[in-house]
């Protein structure tokens, strides 16, 4: 199966094709160059994985498109597409969002900042609030240019998955 990923920061998808091989090992091409992985599901996520002779334990936390990636310590943030995601990104990429927006925090974690406040105007693209997770500061944006007319984050309180934090206008 190819999938296109994307690391923040990248510009280009880079193309990875999974192949499964039997008895959990895998044939994995990321761009240009193949890996032969065998993989053990362990608890909660987390994955013990021999790639080309080399062992990591990585665990991953899916929310939407977007796979969070603990290894050797440092969180990675990837866009995982396969191409029927891709051309429908693409389809809708002309459409803009219209309406109230609720920001919501991705992941359990920690709000840390509040960069708004009610009544703010804001552009699309603007950092709202930052939520640490998984030892990593994430900045939510707006969707939207518009104004803020709700606020539930409050900085220093703890956040479940999809916990409102911002309402846009």
């Amino acid at each position: 199966m190819r999938y296109f990923t994307k690391q923040q920061g990248q510009k280009e998808a880079v193309p990875v094709d999974l192949e499964p091989l039997g008895n959990d090992q895998f044939k994995i091409t990321v761009g240009a160059t193949t890996y032969q992985v065998d993989a053990l599901a362990l608890e909660h996520g987390t994955l013990s994985m021999l790639v080309d002779g080399q062992s990591y334990n990585v665990e991953f936390e899916e929310n939407g498109d977007e796979l969070g990636v603990l290894l050797r310590g440092q969180v990675n943030r990837i866009d995982v597409a396969d191409e029927r995601r891709l051309r429908l990104r693409a389809a809708n990429a002309a459409f803009s969002v219209e309406g109230k927006q609720l920001v919501t925090a991705p992941m359990p974690g920690k709000v840390v900042k509040v960069l708004v406040k009610v009544g703010d105007e804001v552009k699309e693209g603007q950092g709202l609030v930052v939520v640490e997770a998984m030892k990593m500061e994430n900045e939510l944006k707006s969707p939207k240019a518009g104004k803020v007319t709700e606020l539930f984050a409050k900085e220093g309180t703890a956040v479940e998955n999809n916990a409102k934090l911002v309402m846009v206008e």
